[in-house]
């Protein structure tokens, strides 16, 4: 179940995470597609702009320590998925 909550305060934490190659930040962008918490961990389902984005490591390390600065959640997981792909359509602001 999504925790509409948790989810505002995940992206408080995230929107200070920039995409290094548009210098957008990855909320903004549409790269989280979702945050849930079941039990102890906090999941959150992401993707980066392209496949074999040189990016992926450090956006994927950057998410997991965002989220446990911000909920304060030893265990964080992030997955990385490609489906659906991402396109500039998702972005939450214009370019």
């Amino acid at each position: 179940m999504q925790d509409t909550a948790l989810q505002r305060q995940v992206d408080a934490a995230l929107a200070q995470v920039l995409d290094p190659e548009l210098g957008k930040s990855i909320v903004d962008l549409g790269l989280i597609y979702g945050v849930v918490k079941r039990q102890n961990t906090v999941h959150v389902t992401m993707t980066t702009t392209s496949r074999g984005c040189p990016a992926a490591d450090f956006l994927v390390d950057a998410v997991r320590e965002r989220v446990h600065a911000a909920v304060g959640h030893n265990n964080v997981e992030v997955e990385l998925t490609y489906d659906p792909p991402w396109s500039p359509a998702m972005m939450r602001i214009k370019a």
